[in-house]
């Protein structure tokens, strides 16, 4: 889980420093929807809701955000099954 974590960490500090070289507004949002997702993975929230309302594009980019960082969180969860040996019985 921590190469999951740290994952998404180093994911939300590209987006930000993405977001200072910005020259749009709609590009900026894009970025800080994103950010949101990876945030909201982490946190095991959804705001998905809140983002339909607004533009289309924005709406991808959180929900992007909140799929990798989803889909990071289960494949280190599958890792670390894998990882974990399995308990055997001798007869």
């Amino acid at each position: 889980m921590a190469y999951a974590t740290n994952s998404i960490t180093s994911r939300i500090e590209w987006c930000r420093r993405q977001r200072t070289q910005a020259r749009a507004q709609l590009e900026l949002e894009g970025w800080q929807a994103e950010e949101e997702g990876l945030r909201d993975a982490l946190l095991n929230r959804d705001h998905t809701n809140q983002y339909q309302q607004g533009p289309p594009g924005v709406f991808e980019r959180y929900a992007m955000g909140l799929q990798d960082g989803q889909a990071l969180i289960r494949a280190a969860g599958e890792d670390r099954h894998v990882a974990t040996p399995a308990h055997r019985t001798h007869v």
